[in-house]
């Protein structure tokens, strides 16, 4: 028994130290259907803070929303999606109405004041932004301790 706190202790202490693999950019669907990408980039200080969300499926980019100047959304994206601040920093976009038409795989891209994240998903594996699949989905290594700890008590 105190062997098994023991190491359950050091694996919680390992998983505090040890940051986790940030998830700056996330892809889910609402409860109406709505696609929702979070893209939770630092903006670089002293620079104007720009945004651009985009979605690519084999070499074809299209742009979905975007505040960069001289750079617009493809027409059939627009008045489809909208673009919030997320706080502390980082945005969020929802696209309504072409989560029955997205490809196989897309790849999701988001772009705040020149940094870049990406992230590919398949259609069939597109998760709900409920709380709990996004924690199960950002929290692997927790759940994993919990249970290694489980199985030696």
């Amino acid at each position: 028994m105190l062997s098994s706190l023991f190491v359950c202790g050091v694996l919680g202490v390992l998983l505090v130290l040890v940051p986790a693999q940030s998830e700056r950019i996330s892809v889910c669907t609402e409860d109406d259907n709505d696609l929702r990408v979070d893209c939770r980039i630092e903006p670089k200080p002293n620079k104007i803070t720009s945004y651009e969300f985009s979605w690519s499926s084999g070499t074809k980019e299209a742009i979905i929303n975007t505040n960069v100047s001289g750079s617009a959304a493809q027409a059939q994206f627009r008045d489809k999606s909208q673009v919030v601040e997320l706080d502390p920093h980082g945005y969020r976009m929802s696209l309504t109405g072409f989560t029955d038409q997205l490809p196989h795989n897309t790849t999701y891209m988001c772009k705040i004041s020149g940094q870049i994240e990406s992230v590919t998903v398949e259609r069939d594996r597109l998760l709900p932004c409920s709380a709990v699949s996004l924690f199960l989905k950002n929290s692997w290594s927790w759940i994993a301790c919990l249970l290694l700890c489980h199985t030696h008590s």
